[in-house]
């Protein structure tokens, strides 16, 4: 299990120290009688620097550093996005069966003039909440009541917008008592079905059946510095080379960030994220991603429920497809 606990982001050490040293040097100067022109502009332009600095930093961000990123504990969850997307909602519970797992998240709402249903994966923001909600890795219980939301939207007709950060479902014993694999596999079996629009995004970590568990859609989109795999790189490593330290080299041959998967044809769109990560400014990341939901909902639904089950089945039967030229 992947503690959600704040990570040390080594990379962006000495730019923050940089930054910060050069903040209190403007403040110094502002208080003090002592003005020059000299120094101002020498100032805006160390300022420029360290922005460009930045961007560099952030457009070369390895595998490995980008996974760092998204598990860092200020980085907005699923809840989050739906406070600020949604213009109004209300969050719906439990599975009908006797649980209400709260690492799972749904409900319903309206984004402009249109009724949808929301699900998502939701972690905690502190240790505390982070026990709560179990890391944000669901149970059996979790992915039933997402089923139970995503029937009833089907039946009235609402589109389905999933929200995925999770390192992976519960791989307790408790939970495979209960029927996790079942769970998952009843939801991926169901969501095929769905004539509804279906709209899957990944906002942070996208870890192995955990996340496919509300990741079939019409649409699959993946925040700029989100990861999405089929396990995390530390198991990777632990499995392939039973040594946890060598997930750097597992994050690299996983291809596991945005660009690799947009290219792999796993995601069709690559959401924008501010610079320094969707914490950095919460407000306009949740902006960005409104705009590109609106569009593909827009989209999907001017297509058939037919069309749209014929589509996302045909998506999904091409990943993983290749081909082989023979010398012969």
């Amino acid at each position: 299990m992947v503690s959600r606990k704040s990570l040390s982001l080594n990379f962006l050490k000495p730019v923050l120290e940089f930054e910060y040293q050069l903040r209190q040097l403007d403040k110094i100067f502002i208080s003090s009688s002592y003005s020059s022109s000299i120094i101002q502009q020498e100032i805006e332009n160390l300022k420029a620097y360290i922005l460009q600095l930045k961007k560099d930093i952030f457009r070369s961000l390895t595998p490995l550093q980008r996974l760092h990123l998204v598990r860092q504990a200020d980085r907005p969850t699923t809840l989050d996005y739906i406070s600020s997307i949604m213009d109004n909602w209300i969050e719906l519970h439990g599975d009908r069966g006797g649980t209400d797992d709260p690492a799972i998240v749904g409900g319903i709402g309206r984004l402009n003039s249109t009724t949808v249903i929301f699900i998502g994966h939701q972690r905690g923001k502190d240790t505390k909440d982070n026990v709560l909600r179990n890391f944000g890795m669901a149970s059996p219980g979790g992915y039933r009541k997402a089923l139970r939301l995503m029937k009833h939207a089907d039946r009235f007709q609402f589109p389905i917008l999933t929200f995925i950060d999770t390192p992976g479902a519960w791989a307790g014993i408790e939970a495979e008592k209960l029927g996790q694999g079942e769970a998952i596999a009843v939801n991926l079996k169901e969501m095929f079905s769905f004539e509804v629009p279906i709209i899957c995004t990944i906002i942070g970590e996208g870890g192995s059946g955990g996340a496919l568990g509300i990741g079939i859609g019409d649409k699959i989109l993946m925040l700029e510095y989100s990861v999405y795999t089929v396990a995390t790189p530390e198991a990777c490593a632990a499995i392939l080379w039973k040594d946890s330290t060598k997930s750097l080299i597992a994050a690299e041959s996983l291809r596991i960030t945005s660009s690799d998967l947009k290219v792999l044809g796993i995601i069709d769109n690559i959401v924008p994220e501010p610079l320094g990560g969707s914490q950095a400014d919460p407000d306009k990341a949740a902006s960005i991603l409104r705009s590109q939901l609106v569009i593909d909902l827009k989209e999907l639904s001017a297509l058939s429920g037919q069309q749209r089950k014929k589509l996302r089945y045909n998506k999904f039967r091409k990943i993983g497809a290749f081909y082989e030229l023979s010398n012969f």
